[in-house]
């Protein structure tokens, strides 16, 4: 370490920052002399604004990690700003090219360790005088700038918090349990917080600025990032990440979250080793993804799976399964890949199985073709309101791309291809329930015949009360699917007590006796 990295002392620094105390130098400065790094991959100054508590998890509620602190008004200021500044510029030109391209989940404890030893290293040499706690913050919110993505390391760390949102760079949310709560976290300022997007979106390649202003990616561990930067976000940087479980749900999870009952779960988990076609349908945050995750699980380990996805979401558990994922184009605008190429692209590679992770354009053409043409057990997922609504909106989608196809033959191609539409909806209450598995039928004249296996039915006006369920648990219809004979077909046989119990139409009739 040379002396020459050494910064002013704390008094000087900060009597130079502007009376908001937010402002930071340019990035071009704070990458430390020899190091091109922290201008266009490090995250930078963790915010350390709590309270009560500390991001370590230590102060946790009932087990659930580290819990919001009253939020902090917009704006306010950071007293150690200046001081995180020095001490990860001198970090960052000591360490070097080393650290770039790493994740805090991918640096090795060595790394960490070292990196560590060098911010507690330079705290030693300031004058500041710090309380211990003060002093483990700051170690912990410098460690996280240079190997992590700042002040959403705690919240990334936590299991309990399902998404992270940042409206700017004073503003973080969280959803907890399907509740939305500000968090009194915060970047230390605007470019703070491009420069932790920046390091997200080119650990897979791809790139935001003002030519290409809206982004999705993933972290190292699946979780769905989409940014969003000025000129199109005009209170400043937008991010939200959708978090993933480190270890997939099984159909097991979802019978005790509440998202199935063990009836129904038992007929899809037949279904899907049945290879019927399924499209799952929901809306945003509802848990398409999560269910499908679950369902593969009754995918055999001896078939071939190829999945498709905008950004890799699908943790299967089979070992043969390979992963295609759609590129953006690049800053000249070639090399674009799209999903309906890799769709395409994915009938040649002697698929058993495909898995789209979810069709919002002209690749829906191409599924349905591809499952009209003897690929069984496809799995897919579409934003929609209902079942009928999931194939309204895959009608919708295939007459955009440009198709001219009469509207019968259409909806007949639908109804040949999908055998069973599955819908999750997300109540008020923040919990996510399967509240529809119907049957696709066939088609009639043009249109498309549904027929519903299991409804979870809402509570009747005169049941309402202050401890109502807002929807029953799913319950049978008492009618029988038409695809019985095709589950026998590949030696798949209907687990016995699934098709049993009383029906939601007997349910009626003894409420209307009563």
């Amino acid at each position: 370490m040379s002396d020459q990295t050494t910064e002013p002392e704390v008094e000087g620094a900060e009597a130079d920052l502007p009376d908001s105390a937010n402002a930071v130098e340019p990035a071009s400065q704070l990458s430390g002399k020899g190091s091109s790094w922290g201008a266009d991959g490090s995250g930078l100054h963790r915010r350390i604004t709590r309270a009560f508590g500390d991001a370590t998890g230590e102060d946790n509620i009932a087990g659930n990690g580290p819990q919001p602190a009253v939020p902090a008004a917009r704006g306010s200021v950071d007293p150690y700003a200046a001081l995180k500044t020095r001490i990860h510029r001198a970090c960052i030109s000591d360490l070097g090219p080393v650290l770039f391209g790493f994740g805090r989940g991918d640096a090795s404890e060595d790394l960490v360790e070292h990196v560590r030893a060098l911010v507690v290293d330079y705290l030693e040499r300031e004058p500041t005088p710090l309380a211990r706690q003060e002093r483990k913050h700051l170690i912990e919110a410098i460690t996280d700038d240079i190997l992590g993505y700042g002040p959403l390391e705690p919240f990334l760390k936590d299991d309990s918090v399902t998404e992270v949102m940042v409206n700017g760079f004073d503003e973080i949310f969280i959803e907890r349990n399907g509740r939305i709560s500000p968090t009194a976290a915060a970047f230390v300022d605007e470019e703070h917080l491009r420069r932790v997007i920046d390091k997200i979106v080119s650990q897979v390649g791809r790139r935001i600025d003002e030519s290409s202003p809206m982004v999705d990616a993933r972290l190292p561990d699946g979780s769905r990032v989409n940014a969003v930067v000025p000129p199109l976000s005009l209170d400043g940087p937008a991010l939200t990440i959708r978090k993933f479980t480190s270890s997939a749900f099984d159909i097991e999870d979802l019978y005790t979250l509440g998202t199935l009952t063990t009836q129904a779960g038992r007929f899809l988990s037949a279904c899907v080793a049945g290879r019927l076609n399924i499209l799952i349908s929901g809306g945003s945050g509802a848990g398409k993804t999560t269910l499908m995750n679950a369902l593969s699980r009754a995918i055999g380990d001896d078939e071939r799976i190829i999945t498709v996805e905008d950004a890799a979401e699908l943790k299967l558990q089979q070992r043969h399964v390979v992963r295609l994922e759609s590129r953006p184009p690049n800053i000249e605008g070639r090399g674009e890949v799209r999903i309906r190429e890799l769709v395409r692209n994915a009938l040649r590679m002697r698929p058993d199985r495909i898995i789209v992770g979810e069709v919002r354009g002209a690749e829906t053409l191409d599924m349905l073709q591809a499952m009209n043409t003897g690929h069984e057990g496809s799995l897919t997922t579409i934003h929609a309101n209902s079942p009928r609504d999931g194939l309204n909106r895959t009608e919708m989608l295939v007459l955009t791309s440009g198709v001219d196809i009469p509207i019968r033959a259409l909806r007949e191609q639908i109804a040949w291809a999908f055998d069973l539409v599955i819908h999750v909806t997300r109540l008020v209450s923040g919990e996510r329930r399967v509240s529809h598995i119907t049957e696709v039928t066939g088609a009639e004249g043009e249109m498309v015949q549904l027929q519903d296996i299991f409804v979870a039915r809402p509570p009747d006006e005169d049941e309402i009360g202050p401890a109502t369920r807002l929807l029953s648990p799913l319950e049978w219809t008492g009618l029988r699917p038409h695809f019985m004979t095709k589950l026998a077909a590949h030696n798949v046989i209907v687990p016995p007590g699934v098709f049993a119990g009383p029906t939601v139409v007997g349910v009626k009739r003894a409420q209307a006796r009563r």
